[in-house]
């Protein structure tokens, strides 16, 4: 019988390390075995299989009101195979937030953060991450999240990722406390750098970090720095988030494997929370 290769190299090519997973079955797949889709990779397999899954449901539906149907026909719901539920969640309460931001009211106000509001109202840490300052802005950062999302929480498991999500929300506003303390600020962007500093850091942990991620995070470094109306230490803040939250568990997986990598890399995420809560802690005892 011939081993499976480990969880950080390539399924075809044992010997090839890489990061990137199959985005439907989750296998490692290096560069070479890598077959792109609109969104993240498949692999050579799956490309098969999905094909052939393809070729017999043109054969067994028949096509009602426009719409495919099965056989007995039942409507193909191929959404609901998602294989990253929590990501797909975030997108949906984000968009459900931003639909509710046309009606009338000043949701933004309510859910915004700023310093002097979130020492009464402490949920404006995560919530400031739901409401966008305009539809290019809440459309770049969905796409970037599904875009990196489904990746990371496939690797570090669903609620794990909920977890580091909510904390690097929170920490690029502790950050922002820090920096810019009177600014107020919207959007999932610091969210979005921390899921960037986490690819960086667990990809760098176990090998070399992909050319690609580095120049796309230079790039909006780049443009945060030259416009307006950006809080770069919500952005800059989530990415040193990130990192922190990248290496620690990108550390952990390189040297365990199942419930144990999974405890310990709960473990990474509670000291960064420790970490940030002290850090606002200090930077409120310093304003009063």
């Amino acid at each position: 019988m011939t081993a499976s290769a480990p969880a950080d190299r390539c399924y075809r090519h044992p010997d090839r390390v890489s990061w990137v997973l199959c985005s439907r079955c989750g296998r490692t797949v290096c560069g070479e075995c890598q077959q792109q889709v609109p969104v993240g990779v498949r692999c050579p397999d799956c490309v098969r299989e999905l094909a052939q899954e393809q070729r017999t449901l043109q054969r067994e539906t028949r096509v009602a009101n426009g719409r495919p149907r099965t056989a007995v026909g039942g409507r193909v719901r191929q959404w609901l195979a998602q294989p990253a539920p929590v990501t797909i969640a975030i997108i949906a309460v984000t968009a459900l937030v931003g639909a509710m931001q046309i009606l009338p009211g000043d949701l933004s106000s309510q859910l915004m953060y700023f310093l002097g509001y979130s020492l009464v109202e402490p949920w404006r840490f995560v919530t400031y991450a739901l409401v966008h300052a305009g539809v290019l802005h809440f459309a770049f950062n969905m796409m970037v999240l599904y875009m990196v999302g489904p990746a990371i929480e496939q690797r570090i498991g669903r609620l794990p990722f909920l977890a580091a999500y909510i904390v690097s929300a929170a920490g690029a506003a502790v950050a922002v406390a820090w920096l810019t303390p009177m600014s107020a600020v919207v959007g999932a962007s610091g969210a979005i750098y921390a899921l960037f500093g986490m690819m960086i850091g667990m990809q760098r942990m176990i090998g070399r970090v992909q050319p690609a991620l580095l120049v796309m995070v230079g790039i909006n470094l780049v443009i945060t720095f030259m416009f307006g109306g950006i809080s770069w230490p919500a952005h800059v803040g989530g990415l040193v988030i990130g990192l922190a939250l990248g290496f620690g568990i990108g550390w952990v997986h390189k040297r365990m494997r199942g419930d144990q990598a999974t405890k310990a890399a709960w473990l990474v995420i509670g000291g960064v929370a420790v970490v940030l809560a002290a850090l606002f802690a200090l930077r409120i005892a310093l304003v009063l």
